[in-house]
Parts: C-alpha cells; structure tokens; sequence
C-alpha cells in the first residue's frame, strides 16, 4: 500500500510565502485567547474557513469586548472555553499540543490603564507570562503570534513611524503592552519559543464593542452616527491617523502565522489612506446619512497622554510577508456601518 501523502508544513522556514500558505491551516490545532473579542473572533472565523481545530479563549470580563455573539455562525465548529490566561493551570492544560497560539488577550482602554494601572498590569502582563511560561513548560515548540500596539511608540518623533522609532509610551497601557511584547521576544531568544509581534493602529470593523469608549475613538464614532448624535473631535482635529479594516488584520495575523522568518520580530501594521480625525468624523457622517461633529477641547485626562498624529510604515512586513491593506477606508466603513444598522443592539 502506497504511503498516505504528508501534510506541507505549518511554517515556511524560508521566504517568500508559498501560493497556498492559507491552506497550512486545515487540520492544525489552534488557540486563540481574547477569541470572543472584536479581531479575536474575526480571526477565528477565518481560522475555522480554513479548516483549522480552533479553540477559543475569553474569560468574558465585563466590559473588555468579549461577546459570544461575535462567533455565533462558527459556534459549532470551534471550541470554545471561558478562562482568564493569568489562570496558570487552565494555561497548562490549553496550551498543550497547539500547532499555534494567536494570543490577543488584553485591556486596550488608555484612560482606564491610567486609572486602574494595576488591572492594566495584571492583564497585559502578568497573562503574557502566564501564556509564556505555560508554553515554555508545556509545549515548547508552539510558535506564537501576540498582538501588540501603535501605543508603545507614544508621541511620534517623526512621521511616519518605523519600526527603529524609539519606544517612549504615553500611558501605562503602552508600558505594559510594550512589556508584553518584549516577554514575548525574550522568550523566543532565551527560550526558543517562535514568537511574532504584530503592532496593530486604529482596526475598525464588524464586531468592534460599542457600548463605551474603551475600544477607542472609532467605536465611539460609529456609534454616535448611528444614533444619529453629534460627535466631538478633542483638540484641533486635524490630528493625522492611519485605519485598518478588520479583515486585513486578519491577514495580517495569519500571514505571521506561517512565516518562521518572521520569528523574533516586530512589525509595525498601518494604512495607505491618512486622514485626519475631522475628516474621519465627516466621512462616517456622510457613510451614515445622520449625525453631525464639534470641535471640543481636550478633556484634561485626556489630553495628558495624547500622542498627537500618528501614522505608521508598514515597509518592513510587506517585504518580509507579503502583507499591505487591501479594503479602501470608504468601503470598510460601509460594511461596518451597515453591519451595525442590522446588529446594534447586540453591541451596547
């Protein structure tokens, strides 16, 4: 009897990505914590396209964006299990005999790192090493991709920001999302353990938590449009941005997944389309039919970490994954608002 053909590998060690890199997915054992939440669950549908064995992690803190909603059309082909990754035993048990984590497990609010640093620690440090240590003891061959943040530069010294652009945050969430990373790339250099970080800008899209502002100022954009409100714009308003849609963070995300290459490394995430906030506000308005924005000044708390304008280089992982957006801001924004007109009432 002929033997069975062998399954191509899960990582390409060398580049560029072969043609089908999406179909290394099918059949392998995945993890993905912060799964229920806002990328999480997009990732994991497409995971789950793929065919890949996803398990979900989310321990459903009250509002930090996990829904179960979010993955209600791969409920059934998914497994999915409620724990908090600080958990060092649950840690233990899950990450055993993954192929790969993609770990988005984390609190994103500025002012609320600010306010409750310690909550900020616990969750955006003490879970990366608990996930780390897991894996190391465990399952020391797991390759890891963690998703970290623009937020870790702080106020830019030069635009756009590369990722040689020194790392000077403006608030404790910056600290300890630059300190999850930093855990992550110490790993894979003392450890072995093949770890990627990604640092992600501005992501919109289907999924986003709506109900308070602790997802960032878009959430807080599209929602006031389609409540037909008025937005408010802090400072001049012409503060630059760079927007992703959702799904080529997804891209993103898988692309690292598969590129061995890219271990130990950071990449810098970021858009063709650079656009001030006051524009921003008036393209959801226009997108939206409704609603109407004022320029207001910074509130104090506010304006203390602001980084100004931002938009990143996205040079470095384009030559190294093949990786660029592909969803124009106009198009993007039309599918999350008219993905938002039919579910709202799932998201506030």
């Amino acid at each position: 009897m002929a033997d069975a053909p062998k399954r191509p590998p899960l990582f390409s060690s060398t580049p560029p990505l072969p043609e089908d890199w999406e179909t290394r997915y099918e059949d392998r054992n995945i993890l993905v914590t912060g799964g229920l939440g806002f990328i999480g669950s997009n990732l994991t549908r497409r995971l789950v396209e793929f065919g890949a064995r996803v398990t979900v992690v989310d321990s459903l803190i009250p509002d930090y964006g996990g829904n179960l909603w979010n993955v209600r059309d791969v409920a059934d082909r998914a497994r999915i299990n409620i724990a908090d990754v600080r958990d060092p035993h649950g840690m233990a048990y899950l990450v055993r005999d993954r192929d790969l984590i993609f770990n988005l497990a984390g609190q994103v609010s500025h002012i609320d790192s600010m306010e409750n640093p310690f909550t900020d620690l616990e969750i955006n440090c003490r879970s990366q090493l608990s996930i780390l240590e897991a894996c190391r003891r465990n399952n020391p061959g797991v390759k890891i991709v963690y998703a970290g943040t623009r937020q870790q530069y702080g106020r830019p010294q030069y635009l756009p920001v590369d990722e040689e652009h020194p790392v000077r945050p403006m608030d404790v969430n910056g600290i300890n999302k630059a300190a999850g990373e930093a855990y992550h790339l110490l790993y894979h250099d003392v450890y072995g353990i093949r770890a990627v970080s990604l640092r992600l800008t501005n992501t919109y899209g289907p999924g986003m938590l709506l109900k308070h502002a602790r997802q960032g100022f878009l959430s807080v954009f599209i929602r006031t449009v389609l409540e037909g409100g008025e937005i408010q714009v802090f400072g001049t308003g012409e503060q630059l941005r760079d927007l992703n849609y959702v799904d080529d963070v997804v891209d993103a995300f898988l692309r690292a997944g598969v590129a061995d290459w890219a271990c130990g490394e950071a990449y810098n995430l970021g858009g063709d389309e650079i656009i001030s906030l006051k524009e921003i506000a008036l393209l959801m308005i226009a997108t939206a039919g409704a609603g109407r924005f004022r320029i207001v000044p910074f509130p104090e708390e506010k304006r203390r970490i602001d980084i100004g304008s931002y938009y990143g280089s996205y040079g470095k992982i384009r030559d190294a994954l093949g990786w660029k957006p592909s969803v124009p801001l106009r198009e993007g924004l039309d599918r999350t608002i008219a993905y938002y007109r039919e579910h709202l009432s799932r998201y506030i």
